[in-house]
């Protein structure tokens, strides 16, 4: 089965919960530019993720071989090195930089990724109210 058929489509997204269980979100595999991308749909908000970012997380996270806090935080927000936010923007990362693709709406990449690896099988995500932390499966 490949990627899109387990995250979906526009016409069939996949419903996912935030790593708090508290807010509801789809996500789906679409082409822009002639590349795949992950479409992230919160409320009217729309966020567009490198797909190559489940594969490179999911590396990083087996190297690391233990639980990584989340670390999630806006675009314009500093974030915590050694989070799973930091690492999505990171210059030290495979891509040299951000997974997210639409300026002023690249951050919060460890808030929406993490629970998409989860019901895909590629990791393990805690659900508590703060502080939530994922792992490689």
């Amino acid at each position: 089965m490949n990627l899109k058929e387990k995250i979906g489509t526009k016409e069939n997204p996949l419903t996912l919960l935030t790593p708090p269980q508290s807010s509801e979100y789809s996500m789906h595999v679409d082409t822009k530019d002639g590349k795949e991308i992950l479409v992230c749909t919160v409320g009217k908000t729309i966020l567009h993720y490198d797909i190559r970012c489940l594969t490179d997380l999911h590396n990083m996270l087996k190297d690391h071989g233990d639980w990584m806090e989340l670390g999630s935080k806006d675009e314009k927000q500093d974030t915590k090195e050694g989070t799973v936010e930091h690492w999505g923007r990171s210059t030290s990362n495979p891509i040299g930089g951000w997974y997210g693709l639409k300026k002023n709406f690249r951050g919060r990449f460890g808030m929406y990724i993490p629970p998409l690896m989860e019901a895909i099988g590629m990791a393990e995500v805690s659900h508590e109210a703060r502080g939530n932390k994922m792992k490689a499966i």
